[in-house]
């Protein structure tokens, strides 16, 4: 099992920037994908960027290309989301998820672990 704890959203103007962290606990954290997702009010739950953990190869939605930027630290057992340029409509609920698949995972049903959510607000 792996535990995921998502901190660090909150509200910011456009144009702003927030950094969310995932804590990890439980099994060997090395051997996962950790992924971001996102899912605003009344929409399906988004990809948002990932990282494989063996390589350290990132990748991300389109939507966030350019502004966003995930990285980790092993030693820390931590994985970051660094979001800049915000917009309105980057407003949701921002999940932490962790996959034992190796590959670049994009899709929810690759994940099987979740943290709880952490909430950043982007206002206009």
């Amino acid at each position: 099992q792996v535990q995921l704890v998502e901190s660090g959203g909150g509200l910011v103007q456009a144009g702003g920037s927030l950094r969310v962290t995932c804590a990890a606990s439980g099994r060997s954290f090395s051997t996962y994908t950790m992924g971001w997702f996102r899912q605003a009010s009344g929409k399906e739950r988004e990809f948002v960027a990932g990282i494989s953990r063996s390589t350290g190869v990132t990748y991300y939605g389109d939507s966030v290309k350019g502004r966003f930027t995930i990285s980790g630290d092993n030693a820390k057992n931590m994985v970051f989301l660094q979001m800049n340029s915000l917009k309105p409509e980057d407003t949701a609920v921002y999940y932490c998820a962790a996959s034992i698949n190796f590959g670049l995972p994009r899709n929810k049903a690759s994940f099987a672990y979740w943290g709880q959510g952490t909430q950043a607000t982007v206002s206009s």
